[in-house]
């Protein structure tokens, strides 16, 4: 029998369940339109996993366009209680080196233009952001991480911009002094999750160092790197997915309990 219901979110590279079998697929509306893919189903260990690539099946969506309202909704409309969302970032800090994975315990928005909730009326609710991401599912992913011996950062703060574009260099140098690692996907994720009372874990994938490097990125330079991360990421999925417990020892689930203004 089957208990926790794991939403996983594969973000750039990641477009099927390659180490599971699926068993269906699910196709959701939901009131803020479709996902970005149909939801792949599949049983892995006593626990059941939805999936859904952030980007499409084909990279069709890049992260300014993604529909996140939907994709959380269509999790929690399939009672899914935990979501593991695989990201790929770019590194601030001299030594979080590319191929390196990071598990963010904090975030700062310097998104512009996103849906940020899904509370734009009827109902006045504060959801608390204090600590974004589910401890209980942090604790696993690094227990996994040190396990498998695959080089990990256990925490740090993810800047979140809206994209498409790379920074310039002003803009990496003035995000250095705030943060470890910037991507454009977590931002609105984690804080739509929390609305839905799901837990949430980042595992974000180093690439490359953004543009404070002599060498400014370039998408080239990501692709390569993003590749080995990709069968890291999947090896890492494998192990966590079952370390993770069915008992909640976190206030994910209660998020709304005391938000109501």
């Amino acid at each position: 029998m089957m208990s926790t219901k794991i939403g996983l979110i594969g973000g750039s590279g990641i477009y099927d369940l390659s180490f599971i079998k699926k068993n269906r697929t699910e196709h959701i509306e939901t009131p803020f339109g479709l996902p970005s893919s149909e939801i792949d189903v599949a049983e892995y260990n006593g626990k059941e996993i939805y999936f859904i690539a952030r980007h499409g099946k084909k990279h069709e969506f890049p992260a300014h366009v993604v529909n996140y309202r939907a994709n959380i909704y269509a999790f929690k409309k399939l009672g899914v209680d935990r979501i593991i969302s695989v990201q790929t970032v770019g590194s601030l800090k001299e030594e979080y080196k590319p191929g390196y994975m990071i598990i963010p315990d904090q975030f700062i928005d310097f998104t512009k233009k996103r849906d940020y909730s899904y509370f734009n009326g009827g109902r006045s609710l504060h959801v608390s952001l204090a600590d974004p991401f589910c401890p209980q599912m942090r604790e696993a992913s690094v227990s996994s991480l040190h396990s498998l011996g695959i080089p990990y950062i256990d925490k740090g703060t993810y800047i979140a911009i809206e994209g498409p574009r790379f920074s310039t260099r002003a803009e990496s140098r003035y995000f250095m002094n705030f943060g470890d690692v910037i991507g454009m996907t977590l931002v609105p994720e984690v804080i739509l999750a929390r609305e839905m009372e799901i837990c949430y874990l980042s595992i974000s994938m180093i690439t490359d160092y953004d543009a404070w490097k002599v060498n400014a990125v370039t998408a080239e330079e990501i692709v390569t790197v993003m590749k080995n991360n990709i069968n890291k990421a999947y090896i890492l999925l494998e192990h966590l997915i079952p370390s993770i417990p069915d008992e909640y020892s976190c206030k994910c689930h209660e998020a709304l309990k005391h938000a109501e203004v």
